[in-house]
């Protein structure tokens, strides 16, 4: 399968113009193969294959011997995270000759190299091993840097070749951590849709449609995806990619990324948790299912008309102090927050756009159908699940949207007379 990636840049209904990056996307049983002939053809003669020892294992010999022995830096899975060590790592250990870093492994190694191309002023080529990920195709790197999850703007892959043969033999937990990182969409979009609502923030309906037609799909083939069937494995991969290419389009993270994911990053920062090794993926389904049930309860108070609005009286400062700042973090996260966005909401025109709203959080499948395609994935269900205490769902639901400076409807929810440790 080769995605026809020019025609996302056509022009589009929304009226804006999308940008694409990548220049060309396989994805197959056997696609390993096309990995030399891509570099002779963009005139790349010194790659350096960046992975870990485990997908070295994987693909990555594979590919420095097709290569012809090229350079390659395999870093140690063990704690491996896309923070400032790794990034420190990588770049001390790159030859000045390197033109472009082939990033073999799934989204940590992915982040790491991103990171280091943009660093070096060089291109990368993204060789995924596992569908746990939507952000192979990013233009940005999420990354941990002192404490702090921030996405910092990198380099999209050049190429990206996706071999079934390889990715759909992953452990099943990656694969199900894809799932729940796809599933993640349905929140994110209805946040993009709810902004565009209340506040006239740019959307772009055939995105929208894209990304739920490619969900769709994946869902019609849990089944066969959870046994390692090649094809409709392709299928998740294509679905993840495609949430990549979305982010391209829009050059921001806002189709992929809404309450579900500032949950995921929340839950990363571990102000008020311990470490967990959950993955991405996992962390966000997680997430899904809390904000689904907070979602349709407020959606429920909005159809019984039993919803009104309250007086904001700003950033929980005192809250954030206790919070984030045993972590001292604090400065950071009001940085993160100016302005705040819910100073810019017209509470008339809140009002009027409940009826929309309602419609919109309608179209988020209930969570009791979220919950039944998570445990068809086999992936975790709850707090408990990705290592963590199910006591802190009520303050998740109170600071998560806090660490983007994006309007979300659970950060809207704080305009609203309700208690949200109840939702």
């Amino acid at each position: 399968m080769q995605i026809p990636v020019q025609e996302f840049s056509k022009p589009c209904p929304c009226g804006h113009k999308h940008d694409i990056f990548v220049r060309d996307i396989r994805i197959g049983k056997g696609v390993l193969s096309c990995i030399p002939g891509l570099l002779r053809e963009g005139g790349f003669s010194s790659p350096t294959v960046v992975c870990d020892e485990n997908t070295f294992a994987a693909a990555g010999e594979r590919i420095v011997s097709l290569l012809g022995g090229c350079p390659f830096v395999s870093l140690s899975p063990e704690g491996l995270h896309a923070d400032e060590h790794a990034v420190e790592k990588l770049l001390s250990l790159l030859t000045d000759k390197t033109d472009i870093l082939i990033a073999v492994g799934s989204g940590t190694v992915h982040d790491i190299t991103r990171y280091c191309a943009n660093e070096r002023r060089i291109p990368f080529f993204s060789v995924p091993t596992a569908a746990s990920v939507d952000g192979f195709v990013s233009t940005v790197a999420a990354m941990t840097w002192h404490g702090f999850k921030k996405s910092f703007i990198a380099v999209s892959p050049l190429y990206v070749v996706a071999d079934s043969e390889i990715f759909s033999k992953a452990p099943a937990r990656l694969t199900a951590a894809g799932i729940g990182d796809l599933l993640g969409k349905y929140t994110a979009i209805a946040d993009w849709r709810i902004a565009h609502e209340v506040t006239g923030e740019y959307l772009c309906e055939r995105i929208c449609g894209m990304e739920l037609e490619a969900i769709r799909t994946v869902c019609e083939n849990l089944t066969a995806i959870r046994a390692g069937d090649e094809q409709a494995s392709e299928q998740l991969m294509y679905g993840l990619l495609l949430s990549g290419l979305a982010m391209q389009m829009i050059g921001n993270s806002r189709p992929a990324s809404g309450s579900e994911h500032h949950m995921s990053h929340l839950w990363e920062m571990e102000v008020i948790n311990p470490h967990t090794d959950a993955y991405h993926g996992e962390k966000v389904g997680a997430g899904l299912l809390y904000a689904a049930k907070a979602y349709h309860a407020v959606r429920a108070r909005i159809l019984d008309k039993k919803l009104k609005l309250k007086e904001y009286k700003g950033l929980e400062t005192a809250l954030l102090e206790e919070t984030f700042g045993r972590r001292g973090l604090t400065e950071s996260l009001l940085e993160e927050n100016s302005p705040d966005p819910l100073l810019e909401i017209q509470p008339q025109k809140l009002l009027e756009s409940l009826p929309r709203i309602a419609q919109i959080l309608g179209d988020i499948p209930a969570p009791e159908n979220l919950r039944g395609l998570l445990a068809r994935a086999e992936a975790p269900l709850s707090l408990t699940d990705i290592g963590l205490e199910e006591d802190i769902c009520p303050l998740t639901l109170r600071l998560s949207p806090y660490v983007r400076r994006r309007l979300t409807f659970m950060r809207l929810i704080k305009l609203f007379d309700l208690d949200i440790q109840g939702l």
